[in-house]
């Protein structure tokens, strides 16, 4: 297929628009270029960026497609009527019907906090983002019990990425405590963690995967050879099966399926759904 190329633009971040955009150009077998223009916030820059996507148009020899979440109506209406892309107006699509069904006008906000220094789920997120990173490998033993999950697993299954993006997408406190030889040896969780049982989600990774990802890090290593990584895993889910721990298998998830499912299964009080 000849070179198509994708805007996302938006009067904040574009991260809403590039996520649902991305959602929906997965559905389709091509490779198009991605080009974001966030902080379309004034007529001058939106005039700027209907010429960008107009040339572009010329130079393909075809529409691009265009995401948008422009909030302000006369940027808006500015892209509207000069650009010649395919114009995916994801605001308008869904705001507009909405505020007709319940009787009432949108704020009309850019971006998802009005004022991030007086918004208290952003502090909250913050919060969380800095409890995971000072819980990051089982780094600290303290204020275990403010912990909103306690994952566990063995050394790259995928327990820090995981605990980071409930951090920064869901405002979730989530520690994370690696499974270690000692832990093996004594059968048992480790001591710190077993006050927090109804916390703890543990993640496994078949041994195959994991003697890949760990020869990345220490290639020729006895904690990457596979027999090393067979026997961990084998341990850790014999362990987790014991002890009654939920848990799920990395290998084939992606981050955003992973923490979804720990958000079903934890379910924590604070967090509303």
């Amino acid at each position: 297929m000849p070179q198509r190329t994708v805007f996302f633009v938006s009067d904040g971040t574009g991260i809403t628009a590039e996520t649902f955009g991305n959602a929906i150009l997965a559905q389709f077998e091509f490779q198009p270029r991605h080009v974001r223009l966030p902080f379309i916030d004034t007529p001058d820059k939106a005039h700027q960026a209907v010429r960008q996507i107009n040339h572009t148009c010329e130079l393909e020899g075809r529409r691009a497609i265009v995401f948008t979440t422009l909030v302000d109506r006369e940027v808006m209406g500015i892209v509207r009527e000069g650009c010649k892309g395919m114009l995916l107006d994801m605001f308008g699509t869904f705001v507009a019907p909405i505020e007709q069904e319940l009787g009432i006008t949108s704020h009309h906000r850019v971006g998802r906090f009005s004022d991030v220094s007086k918004n208290q789920a952003y502090q909250d997120r913050i919060e969380a983002i800095n409890y995971s990173l000072a819980h990051d490998d089982g780094q600290s033993n303290r204020d275990l019990e403010t912990a909103d999950v306690i994952l566990i697993g063995v050394s790259r299954s995928g327990k820090t990425p995981t605990s980071l993006y409930l951090a920064m997408q869901h405002g979730v406190k989530a520690a994370n405590y690696p499974l270690i030889p000692e832990d093996f040896e004594r059968r048992q969780l480790p001591p710190a963690l077993v006050p927090h049982k109804k916390k703890i989600f543990g993640l496994t990774i078949a041994p195959e995967r994991l003697a890949e990802i760990r020869a990345e890090r220490r290639p020729n290593s006895r904690y990457a050879s596979l027999e090393n990584c067979r026997m961990e895993v084998g341990e850790a889910e014999a362990m987790m099966r014991r002890s009654g721990i939920r848990w799920l298998s990395s290998t084939t998830k992606s981050i955003e399926e992973i923490a979804t499912t720990i958000l079903q299964e934890v379910r924590p009080e604070r967090l509303s759904y």
